[in-house]
């Protein structure tokens, strides 16, 4: 701890108000009313106040690895919450299960990712902060966001049920979207694996520990890429 304060002592979290873009994103649009969960609605407090001043949108990031603790067996869990473009929340525990397989710990990992957003939600309304229709997900699991986001797709792991209907059941209430997200673009894998800080670094310094205009770090990064071409 006494190390990490003495390394990290000008640490700050990059706080940015502003919306994220994610306009570029595709669209999910399904027919899920025709799905065994019909025309599910978000479940909205009664008592909750006017909400008042800018809408905001939150991101969740989620990850999973498998075999994390090997004494147990079970995954470890790696998520990272996002109110517009700074960073409010971030979980990092392991499993309650042991999963066999990437795509069954990625899913708890999503469900519980679910659960988390489902609470953040309600907390911005009693808050009277509006909230926009949609949050959005991202994880880098291809499969789990494929058997997640599309109707028509099955479940080959029945051990997996209840995450897997949690998970899709949000999504078929347009409560949320689950995108798919590179690896190695993937922030939440910074909490759900163990790293040094030198192999975070670029993925950690925008979130966490840049207390200057995140847009200086492009041309910092633009700038390092001439001198090695050079």
């Amino acid at each position: 701890m006494y190390g990490y304060l003495k390394k990290f002592s000008s640490a700050a979290i990059r706080v940015r108000t502003d919306e994220p873009e994610l306009s570029t994103l595709p669209d999910q649009n399904f027919e899920w009313c025709h799905t065994v969960y019909g025309n599910v609605e978000e479940l909205l407090p009664k008592d909750a106040p006017k909400p008042l001043g800018k809408s905001v949108t939150t991101v969740t990031y989620t990850d999973a690895n498998l075999y994390h603790d090997l004494l147990t067996g079970r995954s470890v869990t790696g998520i990272l919450h996002f109110c517009n473009q700074t960073l409010i929340d971030w979980y990092s525990k392991r499993q309650a299960t042991v999963e066999t397989a990437t795509f069954g710990s990625e899913f708890t990992a999503a469900r519980i990712s679910v659960d988390q957003i489902i609470d953040f939600r309600t907390t911005l309304r009693y808050l009277g902060v509006p909230i926009n229709n949609k949050s959005f997900m991202f994880g880098d699991n291809q499969a789990v966001v494929t058997n997640s986001s599309i109707p028509h797709s099955s479940l080959n792991k029945r051990h997996n049920a209840l995450s897997y209907h949690r998970v899709r059941e949000m999504i078929a209430a347009g409560i949320l979207g689950y995108y798919w997200i590179d690896g190695k673009s993937n922030p939440a894998d910074i909490v759900s694996k163990h790293w040094g800080y030198q192999q975070v670094w670029t993925l950690l310094k925008p979130i966490l520990f840049y207390s200057g205009d995140t847009l200086d770090l492009i041309d910092d990064n633009e700038k390092t890429e001439t001198k090695v071409e050079n």
